[in-house]
């Protein structure tokens, strides 16, 4: 969606709360109290804008914020299960996912297009934009199979969207044979870039401050989604270790010819330590 906390439109909203959730008396006026009766201004070096109210949009970085808004995107579930599809929303991404046999693909993409046409439909009723440019397409099947998937452009709206061979959920690449070797390459990629930016400034760090860097940086980025990684083959989990040896070697100060074993032991008791004495976690 484009500008999604920002186009909530506060009738609709108090009207959804009071329908859909039985929200009524002293508590709907807390939530009308809370989203009505705001202004804005922009301000530059010392100059002000006149002051606007703001008839639109829920407060972002507060608690209520996203929590109102998936309330009040909530229907859009409904709409995209009525045509036999399955919806995953999470804020203001939303994905539809639909399977089907080989001989089918044709079918299943008409089914898609005339989902998203209600979709954006059911946005443009409540005062929500669909964002065609970050809109994307991705067929799954084994890399067998792949070159037998139509390549054809879907219809979003009035654009057009062509399948790509990867996308991202929530910080996961996922690629069309759902092999996650694209995300293991970026993964790794990022990392060693990370690591060699450590490494130009290590000589002016503590070891202390060295390894809550990498821990910070590197391993937080190997630990996320890491469920992901199970069952891949070897020569991409090699890959993934050799990026947790050299952070560990790095922190270590230690050669890339050194042993690396008794390094990783000695970086997970370092870790457990360095989690107990902070709130990182």
């Amino acid at each position: 969606m484009s500008a999604a906390f920002d186009t909530v439109d506060h009738n609709i909203m108090l009207r959804r709360l009071q329908d859909s959730y039985g929200i009524r008396g002293v508590a709907l006026d807390w939530f009308r109290s809370y989203l009505t009766g705001r202004l804005q201004y922009v301000r530059y070096a010392c100059r002000f804008s006149a002051t606007r109210p703001m008839l639109y949009g829920v407060p972002q970085g507060s608690v209520l914020g996203p929590i109102l808004f998936i309330m009040y995107t909530a229907d859009l579930a409904a709409v995209i299960e009525r045509h036999g599809l399955l919806p995953h929303l999470y804020a203001d991404d939303t994905q539809i996912v639909g399977s089907c046999r080989l001989t089918e693909t044709a079918a299943l993409s008409l089914r898609v297009e005339s989902c998203i046409a209600d979709v954006a439909s059911w946005m443009s009723a409540n005062r929500l934009q669909l964002n065609a440019a970050k809109t994307e397409l991705m067929w799954c099947s084994t890399s067998r199979r792949h070159h037998q998937l139509p390549a054809n452009a879907f219809s979003i709206v009035q654009d057009t969207i062509q399948p790509v061979h990867s996308v991202r959920d929530l910080g996961v690449y996922l690629d069309s044979t759902m092999s996650i070797r694209d995300h293991v390459t970026r993964l790794t990629s990022t990392c060693f870039g990370v690591l060699w930016q450590i490494r130009c400034i290590r000589r002016s760090l503590t070891r202390r401050a060295l390894a809550m860097l990498v821990t910070c940086f590197v391993f937080v980025r190997l630990d996320y989604c890491n469920a992901t990684l199970i069952g891949l083959p070897h020569c991409d989990i090699n890959r993934i270790q050799a990026v947790q040896n050299a952070a560990v070697r790095l922190v270590a100060g230690a050669s890339r010819f050194d042993h690396v074993t008794p390094l990783l032991r000695e970086r997970h008791g370092f870790r457990s330590t360095f989690e107990s004495s902070t709130s990182w976690r």
